[in-house]
């Protein structure tokens, strides 16, 4: 599968039918997602992170490449990844590194730690070069943090998203974005617009309905799965 296929899965979407990508944190999350019909998938670098033993952040950069190349391996669909903030790796050694994996995209973010935002003209140079070095190969979801640590106001969203745009980023997604302001964000932004969905039917409705090109869940149905077990270990005790 390569990135020409799932960037046109994002185009000549019909109103209300948003791109629907599981996030899953293993191989065989990923095959039950896959033989669910799916027609692709995007990794969660926080439910990646869970199932390998570290805190959300704090995955060593050749951990998280081996478990997105094992994801790739398991499935036929296109996988795009989560690799945070680049590991702080030059462009061209984090764009061969994901290439090697077998992934056709990625999300990068624009805070450090999930704490300080960057300089939007300074990260948005950086994805520029990010673009230079992959060509048409990788699809980039540039992710705007200005709802996590950032003030809330749509309109920095807004002017940070048409930057990374500007630098090549095929999608932006605007983390934890509240859905109300989504049509805000919808009317600023040119391009597909990623949002987080809770894993239940009324979230992904609610989100297509208002905007957004595509849907994924960030670590929502590894900590769903998880919870299940343990409601399934707790009625095993006896």
């Amino acid at each position: 599968m390569t990135a020409a296929t799932f960037r046109a899965l994002h185009h000549g979407r019909a109103s209300g039918d948003p791109l629907v990508l599981p996030g899953p944190w293993d191989a065989a999350s990923a095959r039950i997602f896959a033989d669910a019909g799916f027609p692709a998938l995007a990794t969660p670098s926080a439910g990646i992170a869970a199932s390998l033993g570290y805190e959300d952040g704090a995955t060593p950069p050749d951990e998280m490449f081996a478990a997105v190349a094992r994801i790739v391996r398991a499935v036929s669909v296109p996988v795009s990844a989560d690799i945070e903030g680049g590991y702080g790796l030059a462009p061209r050694e984090l764009v061969g590194r994901l290439l090697e994996t077998g992934a056709v995209g990625c999300n990068l973010e624009d805070s450090e730690g999930h704490a300080t935002l960057k300089d939007p003209q300074r990260h948005a140079d950086w994805l520029a070069e990010v673009r230079a070095e992959a060509g048409d190969a990788l699809f980039i979801n540039a992710r705007v943090d200005t709802f996590l640590v950032g003030t809330g106001d749509p309109a920095d969203a807004v002017a940070r998203a048409r930057l990374y745009v500007a630098a090549g980023a095929d999608c932006v997604y605007p983390l934890l974005a509240p859905p109300e302001v989504l049509p805000l964000l919808r009317e600023g932004i040119a391009g597909p617009i990623n949002m987080a969905a809770e894993p239940d039917k009324e979230s992904v409705a609610e989100l297509g309905r208002l905007g957004a090109t595509r849907l994924t869940f960030g670590p929502g149905m590894q900590r769903y799965a998880a919870r299940a077990i343990g409601e399934l270990a707790a009625a095993l005790r006896v």
